[in-house]
């Protein structure tokens, strides 16, 4: 598994299969707002044309073309949001696993 702009710029404790879940982690969240933009996008075509077939079928198949579409583009770098997200999901799980991080328990840093 590749793991596209996964790699912190800063040496990070986290194990490849934990870099790996928050990648897949990422992914799946940027797959649920791009199937909200495809879904909006499909919402404007009429379905009545005859090129696509129209009809029933096609508006009770359409939510799953959205799903699938959205996912694909996502797991292929998609928009860069899953890779934006990366970096803070690693210092994030980093914190949540060092016990003598007063900040990640919501201590002040002042």
């Amino acid at each position: 598994m590749e793991l596209r702009g996964a790699t912190p710029t800063q040496p990070t404790s986290l194990d490849p299969a934990a870099m790996g879940r928050l990648r897949k982690q990422a992914e799946e969240l940027e797959g649920v707002f791009l199937n909200t933009l495809t879904k909006q996008m499909f919402s404007s075509l009429k379905t009545d044309q005859a090129s696509f077939g129209g009809g029933f079928g096609e508006e009770t198949w359409r939510s799953m073309q959205s799903e699938q579409i959205a996912n694909s583009m996502a797991q292929n770098g998609g928009l860069g949001i899953a890779d934006q997200m990366m970096g803070d999901l690693v210092k994030m799980q980093e914190a949540a696993q060092n016990p003598y991080n007063m900040t990640s328990k919501g201590a002040s840093t002042r």
